[in-house]
């Protein structure tokens, strides 16, 4: 029995992870929404790692822009990527 692979691209298993890290950062916050307030898993779930560019304003004189960005991955966004990553393993 022979078994078919499918060629993946690369930006295609990026932006399948990345996908899996917003859905489970999203859903860390919401289970942290229903925990009581101050409790240690609360924490547990909204404790984040934070790495990106801070916003700053650049002001040329005729106009101004606002620039920034920021990766937040929280612990169920992390259980988030590896389910992610198997389901392009096995299913996608």
């Amino acid at each position: 029995m022979t078994r078919l692979f499918k060629k993946k691209s690369i930006g295609y298993i990026i932006l399948v992870l990345f996908l899996g890290s917003i859905i489970g950062t999203t859903l860390g916050k919401i289970i942290a929404l229903v925990l009581p307030d101050g409790s240690v898993v609360e924490k547990f779930f909204l404790e984040a790692f934070r790495w990106g560019v801070k916003t700053f304003t650049v002001d040329i004189g005729l106009f101004q822009f606002t620039l920034g960005f920021e990766f937040e991955l929280n612990v169920v966004g992390i259980i988030g990527i590896a389910f992610a990553g198997y389901l392009l393993r096995y299913y996608l």
